[in-house]
């Protein structure tokens, strides 16, 4: 399948520039102000409004504040970027995670009805949905149930809605998110109790069902089959299942699950675990399988010694500082660092590799894509420790997210990021000490993949219903004045819910969503 390539002409993005003058009565040297403009609001710490005294302005970039010698006013200008004009970028939202039950049967499609069409009503292009491997093989191998699927995929056919559906091999539940549980399939869980080993295990022994082991990828411990093969059987049943969806382009696109929470990582910081943000999590390499990798890996370096994960990495709650492998010069520099993390993340892009390939046979000619999570904490320190536990070989001076864009260039996929809505200093404001950069790292990734020449799509990571999180994602959808007319091929919003649907929220995403068109906004 041909990558397509990215919309190049864009026109110069142009700023509005609005200004509102503020009369003031008469007092004295007030310490704070705010006033507001639309709903910005910027915050004075320190205010004369005597005659010719200059005014201090704290926040607001782009706010002017100024008096003038004959009466007391302020002027505040705000610049809004004008998208009117600039290329389309179709907008999609998750449904909610329990619109199908463990039955495989649709909740409530009356209310789900009334909401979709609330979403068309503002012109969002389509819905995302997950379709969860423990709901649909659920009782035995390769007896697939996708009846709730059909039933939902003809409501959002019938409102002229687009689909992008989600191959999802994990369990749903114990996330930032999740408020439904669903399992892995039953007869999975019943071989894991045979053999626990087929899932991930960090170094103290605890094993993770939250999804299958990359150790088992080409193991046929399944009942006769590999992980790959129940995965690829998977998805060609969908294929073969939703023929007249993909034929009539209902379904745009097919995002591939391939780790924890449906992204391309190890589970390196489960909250059934007890890490709590902004901990460095755990290497997760204790299982036979990918022992067994890593002993094998060490022999044909000649070091049979380095066949073990480091000691010394802390563990799910701990700081950088506070390890000797992640401190600053510590073992992740040294030869037997590079060695493991050479071969922990590599193992992470043979496994995206093995699958895809796969994914492209069952969904030939359909565009598919991979979902890489935003681990922006401790990105600002030497190690980028919390990224080097999910698989990320990113510290500094070395780009850990390039290797990945070219696997996904390999099989003509398209990478979605998330993060892009979160803010660096808002991100400080709560830990100070996590040496966050949200935007930096979205900065990176992007660039990583498109000067890999694949698309980017993005979601957000956390809920959003404001202005300045909207605004945020049009930056990153849009870069400013970019001289290739780069932008994000598609966004999808997480997710589907009443707050969104409230009148003010549902009235702020509208707003975004015409402007992520290109649209004309009047008065904004």
């Amino acid at each position: 399948m041909a990558t397509p390539l990215l919309t190049c002409a864009s026109p110069m993005l142009k700023c509005a520039t609005t200004t509102t003058t503020l009369s003031f009565p008469s007092f004295s040297n007030p310490s704070v102000l705010q006033f507001t403009h639309r709903s910005h609001i910027t915050t004075l710490s320190s205010v004369s409004l005597n005659d010719r005294k200059s005014v201090i302005v704290a926040s607001g970039d782009s706010d002017s504040v100024h008096t003038s010698d004959h009466h007391q006013v302020a002027e505040v200008a705000q610049e809004e970027r004008d998208f009117s004009g600039t290329p389309h970028v179709p907008v999609y939202v998750m449904l909610p995670l329990g619109i199908i039950n463990m039955d495989c049967e649709l909740v409530d499609s009356d209310d789900l009805k009334n909401q979709l069409r609330m979403l068309k009503s503002i012109n969002v292009d389509g819905v995302m949905v997950d379709t969860w491997w423990g709901i649909v093989e659920a009782n035995n191998p390769q007896q697939y149930n996708w009846k709730g699927y059909r039933k939902l995929f003809e409501i959002v056919r019938e409102l002229d809605l687009k689909l992008q559906v989600v191959m999802s091999f994990h369990e749903c539940g114990g996330n930032v998110g999740d408020d439904v549980h669903i399992p892995l399939p039953k007869w999975i869980i019943e071989l894991g109790k045979e053999n626990p080993d087929i899932y991930f295990t960090d170094r103290d022994g605890r094993r993770n069902p939250e999804s299958l082991t990359w150790g088992i990828d080409k193991e046929r411990v399944l009942r006769g089959r590999t992980a790959v093969e129940v995965y690829f059987e998977y998805m060609r049943s969908f294929r073969v299942e939703f023929d007249e969806f993909f034929e009539d382009g209902s379904i745009t696109e097919i995002e591939i699950g391939l780790g924890a929470c449906g992204e391309l990582r190890y589970p390196s910081y489960p909250a059934k675990h007890g890490w709590k943000y902004p901990g460095i999590g755990e290497f997760q390499c204790y299982d036979k399988y990918l022992a067994k990798c890593l002993q094998k890996a060490a022999d044909a370096r000649g070091h049979s010694f380095w066949g073990r994960p480091p000691d010394h990495a802390g563990s799910y709650n701990s700081q950088p500082q506070d390890t000797k492998f992640f401190c600053d010069g510590g073992d992740y520099d040294s030869a037997y660092g590079r060695f493991f993390l050479n071969w922990y993340s590599q193992y992470l892009i043979e496994h995206g590799d093995r699958v895809l390939a796969m994914a492209n046979l069952a969904f030939e000619g359909t565009p598919i894509s991979v979902k890489l999570s935003g681990i922006h904490w401790w990105y600002k320190t030497a190690s980028h420790a919390a990224e080097l536990t999910a698989g990320f070989y990113n510290r500094a001076n070395r780009d850990g997210y390039s290797p990945i864009a070219a696997m996904l260039k390999k099989h003509d996929t398209a990478l979605n990021f998330t993060c892009v809505e979160l803010r660096t200093m808002d991100q400080q404001e709560g830990f100070p000490e996590a040496m966050v950069d949200p935007e930096g790292l979205v900065w990176q990734v992007l660039n990583a993949a498109w000067d890999a020449d694949i698309l980017v799509a993005s979601e957000n990571a956390l809920p959003c219903y404001d202005r300045q999180g909207y605004n945020k994602i049009l930056e990153h959808a849009k870069p400013r004045n970019d001289p290739d007319g780069r932008h994000l091929s598609a966004f999808t919003y997480l997710r589907l819910n009443q707050a969104l649907l409230e009148e003010h929220n549902l009235g702020e995403f509208h707003l975004f969503v015409k402007r992520m068109h290109g649209e004309a906004v009047e008065g904004h």
